[in-house]
């Protein structure tokens, strides 16, 4: 791994910084892109093509120049080890509250439950795929997240069409205690997710899009408990199913960010 850094005299906004991304986007050798905008200064880590990558940032006519290069490794391997080491502990996680929900929802007959599996699911299955970029080119990492929210938009339309069939059919009352306790819980081991995820403080595309999923966990987890209370007092199925019709509009809110984020 190569740490080149550019001094580049015309960035001195955002818009700059965007610029240059969508220049490099499609130079695989780039891991990481960091910005001082203040200082008018860009880190690009990367493996090879630096004479590639000093040409496309040439090319936007911002008057740079290569202030240094050098070997560099430490930082990026601890770096990459670390977000390993939270992902693993928040996909355990989802994936064990997936499993614990999904019982839940079907024997308490609760949709919210079921809804919030599904999407625990799906963090699971995010959080593993971005196992896999970790360490990755750019271009990978935003094909991961791209990936995962496409994998989002699917279990949401699943999950639509199961709340239309409970909508028309006749279901039995769910069990509000189940409901409220188990989200409950869940809402407990999302915040630790956000917590280990947001410690990380890291700003690659598979990073976010874990961070943003999560986010929406804990909404969905409120959500769920607040229906389970409303079964309770109204003594109806309908806020259940409400909840898990919100639920999927989240889950497809969360993908589309998502893929713009990949773009």
């Amino acid at each position: 791994m190569h740490k080149t850094v550019f001094h580049i005299s015309k960035m001195d906004c955002p818009s700059e910084e965007n610029l240059i991304r969508l220049k490099l986007n499609g130079i695989k050798d780039i891991s990481r892109l960091d910005f001082d905008i203040e200082n008018r200064k860009l880190t690009v880590y990367h493996k090879n093509n630096l004479e590639l990558i000093d040409k496309s940032i040439a090319e936007l006519n911002l008057d740079s120049k290569i202030i240094s290069t050098e070997v560099f490794s430490d930082e990026i391997h601890s770096e990459e080890s670390n977000q390993r080491k939270v992902l693993w502990s928040v996909l355990i996680i989802n994936f064990a509250f997936f499993l614990i929900e999904i019982i839940s929802g079907l024997i308490s007959n609760s949709m919210g439950l079921v809804a919030d599996s599904l999407d625990m699911l799906a963090d699971a299955f995010v959080y593993g795929i971005s196992l896999y970029a970790v360490g990755g080119t750019m271009s990978r990492k935003k094909s991961i997240a791209r990936l995962a929210g496409y994998f989002q938009l699917t279990l949401a339309a699943i999950g639509f069409i199961e709340v239309l069939r409970r909508f028309i059919g006749a279901e039995a009352f769910p069990d509000f205690k189940t409901m409220i306790i188990v989200s409950f819980f869940a809402l407990i081991a999302n915040s630790i997710c956000l917590y280990l995820l947001q410690k990380s403080k890291s700003q690659e595309a598979h990073m976010r899009a874990s961070m943003i999923f999560t986010s929406n966990d804990v909404i969905i987890n409120l959500g769920v408990i607040i229906a389970g209370i409303l079964v309770l007092l109204l003594n109806s199925g309908i806020p259940d199913l409400i909840v898990g019709s919100v639920v999927f509009v989240i889950v497809i809110n969360g993908a589309v960010r998502i893929l713009k984020l990949s773009n």
